[in-house]
């Protein structure tokens, strides 16, 4: 499986990211800004892209995946790869703050952690819908590792298009989100300029 090893705050700091995006409370190290270049139009677009597949943990050939499954969807094409990638099991998980990270909520689904709908799902890209539900496997719940996750992830205020109850350790979609919900830091407008040359 590839993964992206560069540095998170690093990568941050070279896209114009807060690290809180992420998830992580680190800040970035001041530095003294360079003289900035004005970068060209495909300078900016390549950014916006890049800028999304970090923040998602998705790499070049499944985010280009995702453009081609949009192109066949009625409405506004950025708004609805945002949206796509908003449904993806992992940031659900990250969402609801059963995850401190995208990263950490994808391992949790990697190690057999997640039951949806009362099913094991182990594929952090797998696409959730309206109504789908999600709750910690009933073995894990024991686990000190998701005692230390809830206890960190508690302020974290969860979109309204889900809902989350801790308690019985369990989420719910309940409806799809709209762009005005998702609040990524990403000019969807620019990937799709870029993906139609």
């Amino acid at each position: 499986m590839a993964r992206d090893l560069t540095p998170a705050l690093k990568r941050c700091r070279y896209l114009g990211i807060e690290p809180s995006v992420l998830g992580l409370t680190k800040k970035p190290s001041i530095r003294q800004p360079k003289r900035a270049r004005k970068l060209s139009e495909y300078a900016l677009q390549l950014k916006e892209k890049q800028k999304a597949k970090f923040i998602y943990g998705v790499l070049e050939a499944q985010f280009y995946n995702y453009f081609k499954k949009i192109l066949k969807q009625p409405g506004i094409k950025g708004e609805n790869l945002l949206i796509m990638l908003e449904r993806r099991l992992d940031n659900v998980m990250f969402r609801l703050g059963y995850g401190r990270t995208r990263a950490e909520s994808r391992q949790l689904v990697l190690h057999n952690h997640i039951l949806v709908n009362g099913k094991k799902v182990n594929i952090p890209s797998y696409i959730m819908s309206a109504g789908d539900t999600i709750e910690i496997r009933e073995k894990s719940r024991s686990s000190t590792r998701f005692d230390d996750i809830l206890a960190r992830t508690q302020h974290y205020a969860v979109p309204a298009w889900l809902r989350a109850d801790v308690n019985a350790w369990q989420g719910e979609v309940v409806t799809l989100p709209t762009r005005d919900q998702i609040d990524v830091p990403i000019n969807e407008t620019l990937i799709v300029e870029l993906y139609s040359k």
